[in-house]
């Protein structure tokens, strides 16, 4: 009987581990940022660059808030490839987040604020 039970709830868990799907961090460009910010999910993007050494501290603890978060999209902008979309949100220096809702920037952490800090900006939109 405890066998038949226990044998149930293993294969339970091991169908949940197969459909478990590591959330997506988007690579945004010139040609996908416009649409990828839209709608009314917010979404933090990454501004960040391959020879900043903050960017490069800060990265692994934004795939960790965005594994966290469920309810808010993430995404990330190689400011080298698309200055054109820095300039544009006044992204001179980096790392710098910023949160969008429905196309609009709704807020914005600046530098390389740990884990205490990005989670405090993702807690605000989820």
């Amino acid at each position: 009987m405890v066998d038949e039970e226990l044998e149930k709830i293993m294969k339970r868990k091991l169908e949940e581990m197969k459909s478990y799907k590591e959330p997506e961090i988007l690579d945004l460009t010139d040609s996908n940022f416009d649409k990828s910010i839209t709608g009314d999910t917010p979404i933090i993007v990454d501004f960040w660059a391959t020879w900043c050494g903050p960017c490069q501290f800060m990265s692994p603890i934004f795939e960790k808030i965005a594994k966290k978060y469920k309810t808010i999209r993430f995404a990330r902008v190689n400011v080298d490839n698309a200055p054109g979309i820095s300039q544009r949100y006044g992204v001179y220096s980096i790392p710098t987040f910023i949160v969008f809702s429905n196309g609009e920037p709704v807020d914005k952490a600046m530098g390389a604020v740990g884990e205490p800090g990005l989670h405090m900006l993702a807690q605000k939109y989820s």
